[in-house]
């Protein structure tokens, strides 16, 4: 998908979102977007293996990364040209500009191949994006049809906050809300159903009692 195609409301509304916010988006963020890094760890990517992350924003988490498995290959696609902006600084002030390929699209319909002259990719992570995507079911399609044969889709994002006080949910679904990010209640049971659709297995975990889900799919070989 071009960026002429781009689903133009979206686009907008992110650009508009973070035209400031990204400047002090990974500062704030540390402090509740938990269980990154624990993702990022499980990653396990195979030497020379390559790995695309669905809305990378700023660039924090896939910089991470490709210090952490720096024999792969990385890309990353998101709607906002304001945090591409930002991620593509950030990867230049690291000397990852060589190793990592950035995009602008909808992780609820790309084309890898167009995009980024990969047809395939060994492992795919979204990270506290599904909550901000319409339509987020949709990426995990595409993630699933774009995956190597062995290779596997990781998630992490804001879970149902089952075992935390209802103060707590309450104040922190009106916080989240004014940034347009929507928990998914149903994200265990779509990752379920496409899971057994497509053949792979599942791994779900429930972190910080419910405070974040994080789950692997994995394609059989």
């Amino acid at each position: 998908m071009s960026t002429t195609d781009l689903p133009a409301s979206h686009a907008e509304l992110m650009d508009g979102v973070y035209r400031w916010q990204r400047h002090i988006y990974d500062l704030t963020r540390k402090y509740y977007l938990l269980g990154r890094d624990r993702l990022i760890a499980g990653l396990d990517v195979p030497a020379g293996g390559t790995v695309l992350e669905l809305g990378c924003g700023t660039g924090r988490n896939i910089i991470l990364a490709a210090r952490r498995y720096p024999a792969a290959r990385f890309f990353g696609l998101d709607i906002s040209a304001e945090m591409l902006e930002t991620a593509t600084a950030a990867l230049a002030r690291e000397g990852l500009s060589g190793r990592v390929t950035l995009a602008r699209g909808d992780a609820t319909d790309f084309d890898a191949k167009a995009l980024f002259g990969v047809k395939s990719f060994d492992r795919i992570f979204v990270s506290y994006s599904l909550s901000m995507i319409p339509g987020w079911e949709k990426t995990v399609f595409a993630a699933l049809a774009a995956l190597s044969p062995g290779g596997s889709l990781h998630v992490v994002d804001f879970g149902q906050q089952e075992a935390l006080p209802s103060w707590f949910r309450k104040l922190l679904r009106g916080w989240l809300k004014k940034f347009h990010v929507q928990p998914r209640e149903v994200l265990r049971d779509v990752l379920e159903s496409e899971s057994a659709r497509v053949g792979a297995s599942l791994r779900f975990r429930t972190l910080y009692r419910g405070y974040s889900w994080l789950a692997v799919i994995k394609i059989a070989i």
